[in-house]
């Protein structure tokens, strides 16, 4: 059979193109031809006409909106997560192969560059909690990586005392390289002051749409001014979108509504966003802030070794998914902080971020029979991943053998981010992995927490693949050849 599909996630990183992976693999083990679209960060190249009208089936997999959906009008159509893609790629080929054809035309994205979420309608409250929280942190992502990034070169320009350079506006020397540190710093700090307006923009935006960007940015922004930070943001957000919701069930004449979406709600969204927040709810999240930055910097030995490996576990748990993105985004909101005890938490949370595709790029170098071919293909990009802090890496031997294999990454990233806290290494930049290595406080120190928390994860894999006996995804793609050696 001839099949076309479409992949996309929030982000447009890791889960699109490993789902396109998966099931061009389960595609090419079927005997059947599959041409993917990747709606993702790098762009993607739209699937031919000639694809389109020769398919028998179309498979979107996807957690925000598909671009251009009429393209696939008549055709059988089946509609899954990415995760889906990625863990059971063979199943959705199953239920394409046997789909019937649907209309895809009516209330469907056109080719507009309008921004993407995915929430389920019919969903329950806390899944669509989760959604909602999940776009606003997705948009946030790309302005901490390039912000932080830019921080990050800035220090290891010009030292930390760069925070205290003139503004470039004033003083300039192309020619000097503390003037460029001090250029990135600023812009990336620049950029880090989105930060909380976009989540709550996004956030406000997954509830209620288009009209609810410019209250949940107005709540964000508020919530920096009064000092409530990422805490004030996500309640703004959520604020702001049940607000725009409320204006919405409001009937209006037929002459007022045209201005309803552009004008009215906007403007009254944001009155009564930004003045719940300036006057009601900033100060107390603040005063809540302010708490919890007093309660993290009082956290020393054992407290704080177990709060590394909470959040280690965390980032572990699903790869990229809500878990790991709780995790993340709490470590990169107290980096706004500046306190000691938020660098040791982002610190912990890169490190633990880094072991499972390190872990298990080891694991099945060193004992290859344990795993399937394709995991042995998948090692190899791993350590280029793990190293970057990419822990997406890691997905393809979670989805082959999850009872094995995420048990075991969680221990190795727990060891990790509680020996990191343990031994009070320190960063200031929210991505980079390995790359970033010469801004840690402590790094000597900071390589054997991760080298630890390897090695463990690789143990435990190969120990209970050993004894416990094979995945049967993995077993399922040994070749015959194995079979006999293995005999």
């Amino acid at each position: 059979m001839k099949f076309v599909a479409v992949t996309a996630c929030p982000t447009g990183i890791a889960h699109t193109y490993m789902a396109a992976e998966a099931l061009e693999q389960a595609a090419r083990n079927r005997g059947d031809e599959l041409s993917v679209e990747t709606q993702g960060a790098a762009g993607s190249d739209p699937l031919s006409e000639q694809d389109i009208n020769a398919a028998d089936a179309v498979i979107l997999a996807a957690d925000v909106g598909v671009t251009d959906r009429d393209r696939f009008a008549g055709k059988p159509v089946v509609e899954a997560s990415v995760k889906q893609a990625v863990d059971s790629a063979a199943s959705l080929l199953e239920r394409a192969a046997t789909a019937e054809p649907m209309r895809v035309g009516s209330g469907s994205e056109g080719p507009s560059s309008e921004p993407a979420t995915k929430v389920t309608a019919n969903a329950s409250a806390a899944v669509r909690l989760r959604q909602w929280l999940m776009t606003g942190v997705s948009y946030v992502i790309p302005f901490v990586a390039a912000g932080g990034l830019l921080i990050a070169l800035s220090f290891a320009l010009g030292g930390y005392q760069i925070t205290e350079a003139p503004d470039v506006t004033e003083r300039f020397d192309p020619a000097s390289l503390t003037s460029w540190a001090a250029l990135a710093n600023q812009i990336g700090t620049a950029a880090f002051e989105f930060l909380v307006p976009v989540l709550a923009g996004f956030i406000a935006f997954a509830m209620a749409e288009r009209p609810a960007l410019v209250p949940g940015f107005v709540g964000g922004a508020a919530a920096v001014a009064v000092g409530a930070g990422f805490l004030g943001g996500l309640i703004a957000g959520l604020l702001a979108g049940g607000v725009v919701l409320g204006l919405r069930r409001v009937r209006v004449p037929s002459a007022v509504a045209g201005i309803m979406p552009v004008v009215v709600i906007p403007l009254f969204g944001s009155m009564v966003v930004g003045t719940l927040m300036f006057v009601v709810l900033g100060k107390p999240i603040a005063a809540a802030m302010t708490a919890l930055t007093a309660w993290l910097n009082g956290l020393s030995g054992a407290n704080a070794m177990l709060l590394g490996a909470v959040l280690g576990g965390m980032i572990a748990f699903d790869l990229g998914g809500p878990v790991n993105k709780v995790a993340y985004t709490f470590a990169v909101g107290g980096l706004t902080t500046g306190s000691e005890t938020a660098l040791e938490i982002m610190a912990a949370v890169m490190a633990a971020g880094m072991v499972p595709p390190l872990a298990m790029a080891l694991a099945a170098t060193v004992h290859a029979r344990s795993f399937s071919p394709g995991e042995r293909e998948s090692s190899r990009p791993a350590w280029l991943l793990g190293a970057s802090f990419i822990t997406e890496g890691a997905i393809p031997f979670a989805a082959s053998d999850p009872f094995r294999v995420i048990p075991s990454m969680i221990l190795g990233s727990a060891s990790a981010g509680a020996l990191s806290m343990l031994f009070g290494a320190t960063l200031r930049a929210p991505h980079g992995g390995l790359f970033v290595l010469p801004l840690v406080g402590s790094p000597l120190l900071y390589l054997l927490a991760i080298l630890t928390g390897v090695l463990v994860a690789a143990a435990v894999v190969l120990a209970t693949k050993s004894f416990v006996g094979r995945g049967p995804a993995a077993a399922e793609q040994i070749s015959e050849t194995e079979r006999a050696v293995a005999a």
